[in-house]
C-alpha cells in the first residue's frame, strides 16, 4: 500500500455461537491457539507490517508470545466489531494515506499469497479491495418459519472475506460516519461504499474459511492439514506457539 501497511486484528469477540467454555479464537486446531494460528499466517505474508490487536480489557487467555510482529500494540475491544476498529484506528500513529488491512481473527486458513495480492490491490484502487468469492451455490430467500420463498439469482453474488484493505483515511472516515448515523456496518467494506465508494473485489480462495460454529473447526483443521503439503509452502508458517491454561 503505501510506506507503512498496519493490520487490525479484531480478536474481543466471545465466540458465544461456539458453545465453549472460552472465546473461540483461543481454542485449538493442531494444539495451537486459532489467534496465534492467524497471526502466523499474516506474518509470514506481511512481516513488515505493524500490528494493531483489539483484546477484551478482561481478556485472561492472551499470550503475548504468540504475536510474531516485531511492532504491535494492544488496543482495547468495543462492543461490536466496527467499534474494535475504530478503536484500533484512533490509536495507530498512521498517516492519512497508510494502508489498513482488517482481518478476522477467526480466518486461520487464509492464503499468505491471498493476502499480498489483497495487500497489492488495495494500492491501486482509490475505494481499496476485500478478499472475496463468488456464489457458488444456488441461494434462497426464505419466508415465514424457514420456509424457501424464492430462488435469488447468484449473477454478481459475491462472498465476502477478509483481510479487507484501504487507506487510513477513509477507513477512519467511513467508519466514524457509520457510529454517527448509528449504522451497524458488519464489515469495513460497507461501511465504505456508504461513503460512495466501490472497493475491488479480489477473488480470494475458497478455503479462506471463518471458524464460527463448533463443526468449523474439524473444516478448518483438514484445510491447514491440506495446506501444509508441499502445494502450499507460502502457507505453513512455523509459528512458536503455546496453549492457553
Amino acid at each position: 500500500m503505501s510506506a507503512t501497511t498496519w493490520l487490525i486484528v479484531p480478536a474481543a469477540g466471545q465466540g458465544r455461537r461456539m458453545g465453549a467454555a472460552l472465546p473461540k479464537q483461543y481454542l485449538t486446531l493442531g494444539g495451537e491457539p486459532i489467534l496465534a494460528l492467524t497471526l502466523a499466517r499474516l506474518h509470514a505474508a506481511l512481516p513488515h507490517a505493524r500490528l494493531a490487536l483489539c483484546l477484551d480489557a478482561e481478556d485472561r487467555w492472551f499470550d503475548p508470545a504468540w504475536v510474531p510482529f516485531s511492532h504491535w500494540q494492544r488496543v482495547p475491544g468495543g462492543a461490536e466489531r466496527m467499534d474494535s476498529v475504530l478503536n484500533a484506528l484512533e490509536a495507530i500513529d498512521a498517516d492519512e494515506d497508510d494502508g489498513v488491512l482488517v482481518h478476522d481473527v477467526a480466518r486461520p486458513c487464509v492464503s499468505a499469497a491471498d493476502v499480498r495480492a489483497l495487500e497489492k490491490a488495495a494500492t491501486h484502487y482509490p475505494g481499496g479491495a476485500l478478499l472475496a468469492m463468488p456464489v457458488a451455490d444456488t441461494m434462497k430467500r426464505a419466508g415465514g418459519a424457514g420456509m424457501s420463498a424464492r430462488t435469488e439469482p447468484r449473477d454478481g453474488l459475491w462472498h465476502a472475506l477478509t483481510p479487507q484493505g484501504f487507506r487510513y483515511g477513509l477507513l477512519r472516515r467511513a467508519l466514524s460516519q457509520a457510529r454517527a448515523s448509528g449504522t451497524l456496518v458488519t464489515d469495513e467494506a460497507s461501511a465504505v461504499e456508504a461513503l460512495g465508494h466501490t472497493p475491488k473485489l479480489v477473488s480470494g480462495r475458497r478455503d479462506n474459511l471463518k471458524v464460527t460454529h463448533p463443526d468449523d473447526l474439524a473444516l478448518a483443521a483438514a484445510i491447514l492439514a491440506a495446506q501444509r503439503t508441499p502445494q502450499h509452502p507460502g502457507d505453513n508458517p512455523k509459528a512458536s506457539t503455546q496453549k492457553p491454561s
